[in-house]
């Protein structure tokens, strides 16, 4: 009987998952038989030494809240991972757990996608794992920025319409308004943005958050996470299948 070979997803809260289902079409369409993908939805990140004791493990992705937590945990780094701080895919080869950071490519691919000439700054709303990301393309793009978060010198509760109008590309990075809460929505300063604005929000379910919907109705142009949650998983399967 042919080996299993299993892939899956840790994070908290995480039945909606996207991976699940869009590895387990991959696996029909690439007839893999032996291929399986399960959801770990664990409380703790402690919890992920039973995730790694599973015995035909050969990957995983990593989403909120665990992306900079799982490091201490990993053996190896890929070098971008490593400048990232926060890791969303994991090879395990030879007793060997290695992290990779692929929401850099996938937020990437997003951005260079819909940004126009005059998006030449931006404001970066949230400071986890998924931001840590989004900091390294915009470094790597030369697109200064600045970071909005509830403990930072610029936060929710002082950026104003100004600051808002004055940075035309606006990343929202946190979970505020992911499905079931999908009512909630980050406190900004709305009035601040205009048709000239780009506004990505990472969150992919729901499609339209609340956030967007706002940003929408001020006349900005809207993108959320679907792209790069689907580039992502593309280049995390590449990986697990090179490595």
């Amino acid at each position: 009987m042919e080996e299993v070979n299993k892939l899956g997803i840790i994070g908290k809260n995480i039945s909606y998952s996207f991976s699940k289902k869009y590895f387990e079409n991959k696996f029909r369409q690439l007839m893999l038989k032996n291929y399986r993908y399960e959801i770990f939805d664990i409380e703790d990140i402690s919890e992920v030494n039973r995730v790694f004791a599973e015995p035909t493990l050969i990957g995983l992705n990593v989403t909120i809240p665990y992306k900079e937590k799982i490091l201490p945990f990993l053996d190896e780094l890929s070098d971008e991972a490593e400048k990232i701080g926060a890791v969303n895919c994991i090879v395990i080869k030879d007793n060997i757990r290695k992290g990779y950071n692929t929401d850099a490519n996938g937020f990437e691919k997003t951005l260079l996608l819909h940004r126009k000439t005059q998006h030449t700054s931006a404001l970066v709303l949230g400071n986890g794992g998924a931001a840590k990301a989004v900091y390294y393309v915009l470094n790597k793009l030369q697109i200064p920025f600045q970071s909005v978060y509830r403990s930072g010198d610029l936060n929710f509760k002082n950026l104003t319409a100004e600051n808002v109008a004055e940075n035309l590309l606006i990343i929202q990075c946190t979970p505020v308004g992911t499905f079931p809460n999908v009512q909630d929505c980050l406190d900004f300063p709305f009035e601040g943005l205009s048709q000239q604005h780009l506004v990505i929000d990472l969150i992919y379910n729901p499609e339209f958050t609340a956030f967007l919907q706002n940003a929408a109705a001020r006349g900005a142009q809207t993108v959320n996470g679907y792209y790069m949650l689907e580039q992502q998983a593309e280049k995390n399967w590449e990986i697990w299948n090179c490595k």
